[in-house]
């Protein structure tokens, strides 16, 4: 019995490397039939799966590439010319190194060791409220009173009193007493209401001191947490080319497995290494992201607590209560988005 065939489906098995029939139309047929002989006086039959031209036309045209890439490449890995990428250089620029800058203890050290704010306002206050530039201001207006005591008001009491002929008397003297009471008791005045109002400026300058001195530590741990990261990432770049290289004997003819394949459908085929260890990368995304909700919650953090700060100590407390929530929430994320890639 005889079987003709009118349509026929076959599929490529990859483990066997072999193409198997998937569907099949045919007609059994019980006549006679005539066999092409070979010299070997044996019948040979060939099945053979032809496409369209245009796409068998492309296809021959694709393997030729690819084939020619290969050959050009199998001698030599196309990774041999990377040079590795120095985590310095990448982060700081070209002569800086990780060990130019102090560390982050001897900065911590330098900003906070031995600070006492009681000192630090006392020292503030006195250099605010008794500045030379205050008692520049009192003496400036000690003479302009002095000069309108001497042009207006002492002419007017002198005459008056040598009108009545009362120069010589006691009065006289009672009178000059009242006037230089006066001035006295204006400057006084003056000098008190001038100081009082530099009483807030003395705090906002202690409160900016103790912002300045937190604000550089914390952005200096931020900057380390950030080279660390980027540390990671670069040294992932480098190991994963160098490994490429390596492996590059290995993986070359994966493209051209790839290639005659083509037809066939889109193929999960792996051609690259391995990256970095899903460690490395759950630490370098929870570091970035730390760094990174650190700048955002310092900065929603004032808005937030500073509104029931006072004018010196709450509001202190409302800038620092901002970055520790923000970092805690960024590294989570970050640490999800390393463990998902």
């Amino acid at each position: 019995m005889t079987k003709i065939y009118s349509y026929v489906e076959f599929s490529w098995n990859e483990e066997k490397q072999i193409y198997e029939e998937k569907y099949s139309e045919f007609k059994e047929y019980e006549g006679k039939v005539a066999l092409c002989k070979g010299d070997s006086g044996g019948g040979d039959q060939t099945t053979t799966i032809r496409y369209a031209p245009y796409i068998e036309d492309h296809h021959t045209w694709f393997l030729d590439v690819v084939q020619g890439q290969v050959n050009s490449l199998s001698g030599q890995s196309p990774f041999t010319g990377y040079t590795n990428i120095t985590v310095d250089d990448a982060f700081f620029g070209a002569g800086y190194l990780i060990t130019s800058f102090p560390a982050l203890y001897d900065m911590y050290g330098k900003f906070m060791a031995g600070l006492d704010i009681e000192v630090l306002y006392g020292q503030i206050f006195e250099d605010t409220v008794n500045a030379p530039a205050i008692n520049n201001l009192v003496s400036a207006e000690a003479v302009l009173l002095d000069d309108d005591i001497n042009a207006n008001s002492l002419p007017r009491f002198q005459v008056g009193m040598r009108d009545m002929n009362s120069v010589i008397t006691s009065s006289y003297v009672v009178g000059k007493a009242m006037i230089e009471d006066a001035r006295v008791k204006s400057i006084s005045k003056f000098s008190a209401q001038l100081k009082y109002q530099m009483i807030p400026v003395a705090s906002e300058r202690w409160r900016t001191h103790l912002d300045w001195n937190k604000g550089v530590v914390g952005v200096y741990a931020e900057i380390m947490k950030l080279y660390f990261s980027a540390k990671m990432d670069i040294n992932e770049a480098n190991y994963s080319m160098a490994a490429k290289n390596i492996l590059w004997p290995f993986t070359v003819f994966e493209y051209e497995r790839v290639a005659l394949g083509a037809l066939q459908g889109a193929t999960n085929a792996k051609t690259d290494v391995a990256g970095a260890s899903t460690t490395a990368k759950a630490i370098s995304g929870a570091l970035s992201g730390a760094a990174m909700g650190v700048m955002a919650g310092s900065m929603i953090a004032p808005a937030t607590a500073g509104v029931a700060a006072t004018a010196t100590t709450g509001a202190i407390a409302g800038t620092a209560g901002g970055g520790p929530i923000g970092a805690v929430i960024g590294g989570v994320l970050g640490l999800a988005m390393g463990l998902l890639s």
